[in-house]
């Protein structure tokens, strides 16, 4: 390879304006212009393009740089332009581009002129573009996210796979392989695939010091999301989601909050992605709402945080999201919000795919259940997982399980018992088995190997499947056993390990995070339950419901219901509007009787110096409310409440619930037309009478006092037009 002769620093100066390299982007560089094989693996932020850019820059001919994404395409291709006086210095080559745009691009290559052509996967693999690239002078390949050629790697692209028969089908030159994300696996799959095992490796530490890793249980997640953001005004950040539904949704939820938040997912157009992006660049726009489509190259080095409002499918995708925050080395905060709801929803989309692909793909998704659960530092865990030691002393407080840590106690016994299982099965179990073996539970597994039989089957079974999880984790972390990724993730012994066996010494185990009861907000609604339930007050709102029930002659929950009392206890409302944000309360009711509550809650609340969340609550979406006039319209025209289920996807249950949602905020609703026909004027009249007289609006409590003899259904319907009438 030749090279234009300059000395690299005046290089770096003239076209990028630095004054120095970072880490080891010099040795690439001379590397690379060496002409000799590379592979980087450095952290997003380390400044992985450079390694290419300025070398294909010095080079005679053009460097073929390979990307997985059209809109990162665009923005390096933008880049380089910048830093010349000439647009022919780089193009692109992809489906984006018509006939003229292609042609412009193939005489700026023929010509000389242009330094670097980035092309996606799919056009390396059309002919045309083989015969053309044949004919020119190239410098070097480049391979961007290189991990998409390992089938072990968490955004595998089968196309990437052929890359090495089709370098080899235009030219013999030197290739440079780059990834932020690679365990020890993917790197030697990696290189084995690009035929390219004499390759220099240039490793840089995982570490990213400046990052703040915490996980949090997903209960009430929008609220919680909201909450954050307020405190971090003026900040950019990111928030990811896996579905564009969801993404829609939520940036929609934190507009309406006064969050200013665009959706980014590859079901918008071109256009309204490239503008959102800008907008998030030039900071008109505080928060992307984003799929992992986002962010791939997006060079806004000051993202002060990102949110995972769902579960990463791995941890290396959680370490490429999370490694957008704090890139200038400021403050970068990654907060996950974590339900093992979340872990089922991905394996069921991994139904179908081949056995390998789910196998796969299940190893991946346990990783970050581990990573979750886990109580050792955090950074720690996900160095061990890229196969760099960590002491977690150096964390200097900089993930929740070190600024909180958890109790420990000493685990040299269940340490050997888990070794002397996994030598006892010989090394051919996994993880998850191997919980129930020591736990003594029998499974159908357990009983096809007959190891029920076994003499150290429940050897560990005063402890339960979630603290042997543990257990091994840390037995993992501590180098004891490893994970046969081969076999898709058996549990191995190590050297230590044996030697643990022969001397056991002293362990001390972390006690776990256990997040079985956090649970999904798929509503959208978002109801206050954030602080501690305040039973006096709760006392005196029972007392003053039962006051205004005597003297309006009507039972207390037609007033407000039991859900909407314990909601005032969480949020404190003083004021009309407040009100209408407490659950099962509607404009139409806060008029009618809220204003006695909100005198004593405000009253109780300046006597007692009550500390009120300051979050604004939200009750709907636009969307939502839609769909409840859509809801009300179809009850005027009198449609069966079957056909308003099936026209919406939905139950005669779901329909039924929608409506007593809809009556209990205090909108009057007609569903008499429906209830005639199911039961007669007599039936009616005994229902309703039962209500007016009720202590509770129960349905167990009526359905025992009429002894079964209306269904539950019935009750429900009958509930409605009582509500509706008497408190509306």
């Amino acid at each position: 390879m030749q090279v234009v002769q300059q000395s690299l620093k005046g290089a770096l100066s003239t076209f990028f304006g630095f004054d120095s390299f970072k880490g080891e982007q010099e040795a690439i560089i001379n590397n690379v212009l060496n002409g000799n094989n590379s592979f980087v693996i450095m952290p997003t932020g380390g400044g992985k393009s450079l390694c290419y850019q300025l070398p294909a820059l010095l080079s005679e001919g053009t460097a073929i740089v390979v990307s997985p994404l059209i809109a990162l395409m665009k923005n390096q291709v933008d880049a380089i332009r910048n830093v010349s006086d000439n647009d022919a210095i780089a193009h692109f080559l992809n489906s984006s581009l018509s006939k003229t745009e292609i042609n412009r691009a193939k005489a700026d290559i023929t010509a000389g002129h242009t330094k670097l052509l980035y092309v996606a996967p799919e056009s390396l693999t059309k002919q045309e573009y083989i015969d053309f690239l044949t004919s020119v002078n190239i410098s070097f390949f480049a391979i961007d996210e290189a991990h998409c050629i390992s089938e072990w790697g968490h955004d595998f692209r089968p196309e990437y796979r052929r890359l090495r028969e089709i370098f080899e089908k235009i030219s013999n030159v030197p290739i440079i392989a780059l990834t932020a994300t690679a365990t020890p696996k993917v790197q030697l799959d990696i290189q084995k695939n690009l035929n390219m095992l004499d390759a220099k490796l240039y490793k840089s530490s995982f570490n990213r010091d400046n990052l703040y890793y915490e996980i949090r249980p997903k209960k009430d997640v929008e609220k919680e999301i909201i909450k954050y953001i307020r405190n971090k005004p003026g900040k950019s950040g990111i928030i990811y989601c896996l579905s564009r539904k969801k993404v829609e949704e939520l940036a929609e939820l934190l507009n309406v909050n006064g969050i200013n938040a665009l959706p980014y997912h590859a079901g918008l157009d071109a256009q309204t992605r490239g503008r959102h992006q800008d907008m998030f660049l030039m900071e008109e726009a505080s928060v992307i709402v984003a799929t992992i489509a986002f962010g791939m190259g997006i060079d806004k080095p000051d993202v002060r945080f990102v949110i995972h409002h769902d579960i990463p499918k791995s941890i290396e995708s959680y370490y490429q999201e999370t490694g957008r925050a704090g890139r200038d080395g400021g403050e970068g905060e990654c907060v996950v919000f974590y339900s093992y709801k979340d872990i089922e929803k991905l394996e069921k989309f991994l139904q179908g795919k081949p056995v390998a692909e789910q196998e796969i793909g299940k190893q991946l998704l346990n990783e970050m259940v581990s990573y979750s659960e886990t109580s050792v530092c955090r950074r720690k865990y996900i160095l061990h997982y890229f196969g760099e030691f960590f002491d977690e002393k150096k964390c200097n407080n900089y993930c929740d399980n070190c600024k909180h840590p958890r109790e420990k106690t000493e685990g040299k016994d269940y340490v050997s018992i888990l070794l002397k299982t996994v030598v006892a099965l010989e090394e051919q179990q996994k993880a998850k088995y191997l919980c129930v073996f020591m736990a003594g539970n029998i499974t159908a597994d357990v009983k096809n190997y007959k190891h029920n039989l076994h003499l150290l089957f429940g050897e560990g079974k005063e402890k339960d499947e979630h603290f042997w999880n543990a257990v091994i984790r840390q037995s993992l972390v501590g180098g004891f056993i490893s994970k046969d990724i081969e076999t898709y993730g058996t549990i191995k012994m190590t050297d230590l390990g044996h030697q643990f066996i022969k001397n056991p010494k002293s362990f001390m185990l972390i006690k776990e995070h256990d997040f079985t009861g956090a649970e999904d907000d798929e509503n959208g609604i978002i109801t206050g339950k954030g602080g501690a339930f305040d039973e006096i007050l709760y006392d005196a709102l029972v007392d003053l419901r039962k006051s205004i029930s005597k003297q309006k002659n009507i039972p207390p929950f037609v007033i407000f219901q039991e859900p909407s009392l314990k909601d005032m206890c969480f949020q404190y409302p003083i004021t009309m509007d407040e009100m209408t944000n407490i659950q099962g309360v509607g404009t139409g009711k806060a008029a009618r009787y809220g204003a006695p509550f909100i005198a004593l809650i405000k009253q109780y609340v300046e006597e007692n110096d009550i500390e009120r969340p300051q979050d604004l609550v939200v009750k709907s979406l636009v969307n939502k409310s839609g769909l409840k006039v859509q809801l009300i319209q179809n009850i005027d025209r009198k449609l069966s409440l079957e056909d308003i289920g099936k026209s919406q996807g939905k139950s005669l249950d779901d329909v039924i619930e929608e409506i007593e949602m809809i009556v209990s905020s205090g909108t009057r609703v007609n569903i008499n037309y429906y209830i005639d026909d199911i039961l007669d004027p007599d039936n009616q009249e005994e229902i309703y009478d039962y209500f007016k007289d009720a202590e509770t609006d129960n349905l167990i409590a009526a359905y025992h006092e009429f002894d079964g003899d209306y269904t539950e259904e019935e009750l429900r319907l009958m509930r409605i037009k009582f509500m509706s009438e008497m408190a509306n």
